[in-house]
């Protein structure tokens, strides 16, 4: 283990270390090609370094790789675009404050970059434990009540003597239900574990939309059938880069949403559409919409816990907050609105051109 995290250290160094050769490598010859224009002093030059500076701070891993370009960029500057060219010298009078300057600067910026950097990825890891944290605080209720109710069932059943005055069918299907829904959950908590524990590479193929739509609503029916489900398409073919299973589970998040809290929704209406190079897909219930307090909320998987079920579970938003994690990592995004007509929609959009893969 310890062999692996130094060669995945040394592998690190080594991108950030030809990404800060090659970031510089690109002023020297941009600014090159302008001193052929103008064969005094490139002033411009410094600038350029300096950008390079800023760039690499961005682009790389701590804050070595930015103080190394920092004074490569001053000794640059000073030997290749300072009078006289191609000779270090610092004794030409106001050139010493000048160079300070430049370092200072170039120092300054790689800090900041690297410390704002930081903070984003502490963020990030704050998030990502309070998410841990709900889930955890929700999970043992949300789990405890089909639990019980199958053991309920199945105690009755084993029971020779009770199970003579039982609907068996109806017990049969009480915990074939229960278990189909437990199912759901452990799906959803084992992507907030993939989605929460850091960097993400999905394996995206180029699928039709309309066929992923279609399995999902195929599934969903199964467990649903008393509600109906219609979808609007487009005229030509919508392809787009995804991990089928993982797009199939926000569908289904989704669509489980409006039974659980739709409210004597009846109708789900998918509709898919392209905007631009994106494909977006929308879902619009006919039940009681969101609460406007919690559309804002809705995705944080917080936004359920105030809402319980008749019987007993909370459904706290977990598969919401999965279906962000998920299109996100895609390099889309989801929203939440109520519809003027009444009910809700749910709306995400995804590339639909193969893209470099997201982190979440």
């Amino acid at each position: 283990m310890k062999r692996r995290r130094w060669t995945e250290c040394l592998i690190e160094w080594l991108i950030d270390a030809l990404i800060s050769f090659g970031i510089l490598l690109a002023a020297t010859l941009i600014s090159l090609a302008l001193s052929k224009i103008h064969d005094d002093n490139n002033t411009f030059s410094m600038s350029l370094y300096i950008l390079a500076v800023a760039l690499i701070a961005r682009f790389t891993h701590g804050y070595i790789h930015g103080i190394v370009a920092s004074l490569v960029s001053v000794v640059c500057v000073n030997t290749i675009f300072t009078h006289p060219f191609w000779e270090f010298n610092m004794s030409i009078t106001g050139y010493p404050l000048t160079f300070l300057s430049m370092l200072l600067v170039s120092l300054i910026i790689s800090a900041l970059t690297s410390q704002i950097k930081r903070q984003e990825q502490l963020r990030y890891e704050m998030e990502a434990e309070k998410m841990r944290a709900n889930l955890l605080r929700s999970v043992s209720h949300d789990l405890r009540t089909p639990l019980a109710s199958i053991l309920g069932a199945s105690s009755v059943l084993m029971d020779a003597d009770a199970s003579a005055n039982v609907n068996r069918d109806e017990m049969l299907r009480q915990i074939n239900r229960e278990a189909k829904w437990l199912i759901r959950v452990m799906e959803n908590l084992l992507s907030v574990t993939r989605f929460s524990g850091g960097s993400v590479s999905l394996k995206k193929d180029t699928e039709v939309v309309e066929e992923i739509v279609g399995s999902a609503i195929v599934k969903f029916r199964r467990n649903n059938p008393t509600i109906s489900v219609s979808v609007t398409k487009p005229e030509e073919i919508l392809l787009a880069p995804m991990d089928a299973t993982l797009i199939e589970q926000v569908l289904l998040n989704l669509f489980e949403n409006v039974v659980a809290h739709g409210e004597n929704a009846s109708h789900i209406e998918v509709t898919i559409a392209r905007a631009g190079n994106h494909a977006v897909l929308s879902v619009e219930d006919d039940g009681v919409g969101f609460p406007d307090s919690l559309l804002k909320s809705v995705f944080d998987g917080r936004a359920m816990l105030l809402r319980s079920q008749p019987d007993g579970r909370r459904n706290m938003g977990i598969g919401l907050s999965v279906c962000r994690s998920i299109i996100r990592a895609h390099g889309g995004d989801i929203t939440a609105s109520n519809r003027a007509r009444g009910g809700g929609c749910v709306k995400f959009w995804l590339p639909c051109e193969e893209e470099e893969n997201h982190a979440y």
